[in-house]
């Protein structure tokens, strides 16, 4: 077994662990698409304050994650709960917000229409220029919706998500054809959602985003939660460290060197994958003093996923 299946393999034998503060929570979850099993029996719960981010390859199973705990469709086995009730209780739509990946609004209401029409179904809305402000849309309110780029649509089905000033909130792949400095925006305001004791529960392929943003991390591959944990923890099971460098030495002499678990080319550079970077370096320098463009880091959450997401990584679930 490996150090990333062992890990799997105890983190599993620990999500049964019950938290009173859960709001969200899935036990023994089963959901089936016809032949396609989308959950097996998933152990899952999003605790009061804190912001969760789901990762997964395409298919793995978060979306359907999201429309069990907003009720849209219901599991084959297992029980789902929200606040302590069926998602679908009247009282838990009061209390949670969502942005999902395909929203679609009409297209001839302007901006500030579409904020009042969803205000009106909360009983304690957010007033409307806070609404606006939060996801920078005062220049655009009175701009119809099917006028709006992808982007600015982004932001407007951003504030929707958090007009009624709920509790609970699901951002399915919140920042997705926002240029850098709107994305920037989103995670200041989500990270301002959650400093005022609100719970979030984010979908992203964006990694960078999951690691600037989350208290914990969950995922999920072929409908199974794999592991769970801190950025840093998830990022701990991966070790070594990456060294880039320009060098005339040949790939295959490097991947010889001891400490060494991979090397590739990189347009003018080589990318060394290695468990004892120093040890490493020292060599590589030894072997051509000419070496340039030398950057060092620590693997990274990417590294970690994929290396979690690896098939031959998978243990078998627990349920």
């Amino acid at each position: 077994m490996t150090a990333i299946q062992t890990s799997i393999a105890t983190s599993a034998s620990t999500t049964h662990v019950t938290s009173p503060a859960a709001v969200a929570r899935l036990r023994s979850v089963g959901k089936n698409y016809g032949s396609v099993r989308a959950l097996r029996g998933i152990d899952f719960e999003v605790h009061a304050g804190e912001l969760v981010a789901l990762l997964g390859p395409n298919g793995a199973g978060k979306t359907t994650i999201v429309k069990l705990l907003l009720g849209l469709i219901q599991p084959d086995a297992g029980r789902v709960s929200v606040f302590g009730r069926d998602p679908i209780h009247p009282d838990n739509r009061m209390r949670t917000g969502a942005m999902l990946q395909v929203g679609r609004v009409p297209e001839t209401l302007r901006v500030r229409e579409h904020i009042d029409l969803f205000s009106s179904y909360y009983n304690h809305p957010l007033p409307l220029a806070r609404t606006l402000a939060c996801a920078g849309l005062e220049k655009i309110a009175d701009r119809k919706f099917g006028d709006l780029s992808g982007g600015q649509r982004q932001r407007v089905l951003f504030s929707l998500a958090l007009c009624g000033d709920p509790d609970l909130i699901f951002l399915d792949e919140p920042t997705v054809g926002l240029d850098v400095e709107a994305r920037r925006a989103i995670w200041d305001e989500i990270r301002n959602i959650v400093a005022h004791g609100k719970t979030v529960l984010l979908t992203t392929h964006y990694l960078q985003e999951a690691d600037a943003l989350a208290d914990r991390i969950a995922v999920i591959n072929q409908g199974t939660i794999i592991q769970q944990g801190t950025p840093a923890e998830i990022k701990s099971l991966t070790s070594g460290k990456f060294i880039r460098c320009v060098t005339s030495i040949p790939i295959r002499e490097i991947s010889q060197l001891a400490g060494v678990s991979e090397v590739k080319q990189d347009r003018e550079a080589v990318e060394i994958r290695a468990c004892e970077a120093e040890s490493v370096l020292r060599e590589l320098l030894r072997r051509d003093p000419n070496l340039s463009g030398l950057e060092v880091t620590a693997a990274g959450l990417e590294e970690a996923f994929l290396a979690l997401t690896k098939e031959d990584n998978l243990a078998p679930a627990a349920n």
